[in-house]
């Protein structure tokens, strides 16, 4: 077996110069890598995986609120899919930002958008019922980013996006689910979400697995 340091290893396979703009960002078991131009695979889920988006009205504002993002920090996204309890996005490294500052942004539009609005309370409840509950979050505080370094990788991280609600029982076929960036490939049909806009420097290593 093959032991090390992960972070030297990365280093080995960019090259010394790749390195000097990779910025590693550290979060209590959690290594995200960002400045080498890769493609950023991510999966963010609801708190406690509730189905906070199963409703055709809030996943299609979540598509808003990604559009928007997606045009203020200046990513390009590859591909999507908005689940019932979780969201699927395939991203560029946005231009203004890190992938992280986006996720941070859309989760907090999001939450502010589709939670029930807290109405004010009455400071005699407080006195006698105790301590007011606070607003149940609408996600779960990490989210999961595997760096797409190959082409390869590339259409099977797309190919398991679309095909998600096919798997669980949603639809019939995965054109059927308008939540996707299926049909913009399929059909070159446009949806809320600009997808595959803006192009820049994204570098796919063939020597990466």
């Amino acid at each position: 077996m093959r032991s090390g340091c992960p972070i030297l290893a990365l280093f080995a396979r960019v090259g010394r110069d790749a390195a000097d703009t990779i910025t590693f960002v550290m979060t209590r078991g959690l290594h995200r890598y960002y400045g080498a131009n890769h493609l950023h695979f991510i999966t963010c889920s609801c708190y406690q995986r509730r189905p906070f988006l199963r409703t055709a009205r809030c996943r299609d504002r979540f598509l808003s609120v990604l559009e928007e993002t997606r045009k203020r920090y200046r990513f390009v996204l590859v591909g999507y899919v908005v689940m019932p309890e979780h969201i699927h996005l395939l991203l560029s490294e946005p231009e203004v930002g890190t992938a992280s500052t986006v996720m941070q942004v859309l989760k907090q539009r999001t939450a502010r958008a589709l939670l029930p609005k807290k109405k004010p309370g009455d400071p005699r409840q407080s006195n006698l019922f105790g301590k007011i509950p606070e607003r149940t979050p609408f996600w779960q505080t990490r989210f999961y980013d595997f760096n797409v370094r190959a082409e390869k990788k590339r259409g099977e991280k797309l190919r398991y996006m679309h095909h998600n609600p096919v798997k669980r029982g949603l639809v019939a076929e995965a054109g059927d689910w308008r939540w996707s960036s299926y049909r913009c490939y399929s059909l070159d049909e446009p949806g809320g979400v600009g997808v595959n806009q803006g192009w820049g420097k994204i570098s796919f290593r063939a020597s990466a697995r």
